[in-house]
């Protein structure tokens, strides 16, 4: 009996052991995207790239077909910042991307870009704790909004893949079959021979039931709602910044501002995910960028100058890139803000003054806080942002915590 006795606190110390090494195996997480995802340009786009597994990097060498010169691999991107923030906060994360230039999720789940990008290999490669999926652009938004805009392609690949990382069953079917008849498989641009096409899916070894799948509702544009020129990339620079055609065209238009595109977005992804219980839930970058213009935090117009030109704009941050598309640096850093608050559950505002990935993507410590401060209120963490005139008055008491902290901290 003694015997049996003084083995119980072994055994509860093993079992102990083993509970900890579970607990600190690390939560492998995918982010599924495009350009948005992997920043279109740095500082955004290779930061932290070294701790970041980059599933694509290995297709970009084999073949370059249909990528662009300015975007080389690895990338880091919104992933890299995400990961940046987790190592703060002392959580365990594995991070990894499979992203590609305007990729829908069409795109990636049916291998549409060339042979040897195998896109909805790179979510079958391993089991995974945390997917979250974003779509291009402007293909969420309603019917005649934006030049992609296919509400319905969006919402059935959506749940393809969410049926492929939880299930993950092998099949084979058409499009005709997916939308419910070919009528609503044409309406959304399909031909009648893409529609009856036949789909051959392998089944997916890593499918787990257990997995959480986020979507992630994106931005309003600013190149789609403000009057410009129409642009072009200029392979010749580095970062292939945009220069007007040299037609002098006006640009297309579909929406007078950015609130009401923020709306069409935040519907159609919110909706999409509350059709389907399997989703965790949505991160919503994008209505965290309209509360920052709402606020006043952000700029609200100025994106073109009287030619139709880009310029910085005045009156608050920009959180857009020159091509009034995807995200600066300032848009990159709040959007992976959002992610961060949405998948770990921490409060962003918890990262503080001096939190790294900020400092090492040039934005100051105020500037930080304040838009920590709008993930936090967007994510429910706080009740509200300060309204338009009190964000001078905060940026300057935050820099006064900042320096309190800092002297806090030094040896005496």
């Amino acid at each position: 009996m003694r015997t049996r006795l003084a083995a119980l606190p072994l055994a509860a110390a093993l079992l102990a052991a083993a509970g900890l090494a579970h607990a600190d195996d690390p939560i492998k997480i995918l982010f599924v995207g495009n350009s948005y995802t992997f920043g279109r340009a740095d500082p955004v786009m290779t930061y932290n790239a070294a701790n970041v597994h980059d599933l694509t990097a290995g297709f970009y060498a084999a073949n370059q077909t249909g990528t662009n010169p300015w975007e080389p691999h690895p990338w880091g991107g919104v992933p890299g910042i995400f990961k940046q923030m987790t190592v703060e906060a002392g959580l365990n994360y594995d991070v990894s991307i499979s992203a590609r230039n305007a990729a829908t999720l069409r795109g990636q789940f049916l291998n549409t870009a060339n042979a040897d990008w195998n896109m909805r290999g790179n979510v079958a490669s391993q089991d995974w704790g945390v997917v979250v999926l974003q779509e291009q652009s402007d293909a969420p938004l309603p019917a005649g909004k934006g030049k992609n805009a296919n509400a319905a392609q969006f919402q059935a690949y959506a749940n393809q893949f969410e049926r492929f990382i939880h299930n993950g069953s092998a099949q084979t079917y058409t499009e005709t079959q997916l939308y419910g008849s070919l009528a609503a498989c044409m309406a959304t641009g399909l031909s009648s021979g893409s529609c009856n096409t036949s789909r051959v899916i392998p089944a997916n070894p890593n499918a787990d039931a257990n997995t959480k799948v986020y979507l992630t509702d994106t931005w309003a544009r600013p190149d789609m709602a403000f009057a410009h020129k129409n642009i072009t990339n200029d392979p010749s620079t580095p970062d292939g910044a945009p220069i007007l055609d040299g037609t002098g065209t006006n640009a297309t238009l579909y929406y007078t501002n950015l609130q009401d595109m923020t709306t069409d977005l935040h519907n159609t992804i919110y909706a999409a995910a509350a059709a389907n219980p399997k989703f965790a839930g949505v991160v919503p970058a994008g209505d965290a960028f309209q509360l920052a213009v709402n606020s006043g935090l952000a700029a609200a117009t100025g994106f073109y100058d009287s030619n139709g030109v880009w310029q910085t704009p005045s009156g608050g941050i920009d959180l857009w890139w020159k091509d009034r598309l995807h995200a600066s640096k300032y848009g990159s850093y709040l959007d992976a803000l959002v992610q961060f608050g949405t998948i770990t559950g921490k409060d962003p505002l918890s990262l503080g003054a001096g939190e790294q990935a900020a400092l090492d993507l040039g934005i100051d410590s105020a500037t930080a806080l304040a838009l920590e401060k709008v993930a936090s209120a967007q994510l429910g963490f706080t009740a509200a942002v300060p309204e338009p005139g009190s964000w001078a008055l905060f940026g300057a008491g935050l820099a006064v915590i900042a320096g309190l902290r800092q002297r806090r901290q030094q040896p005496r």
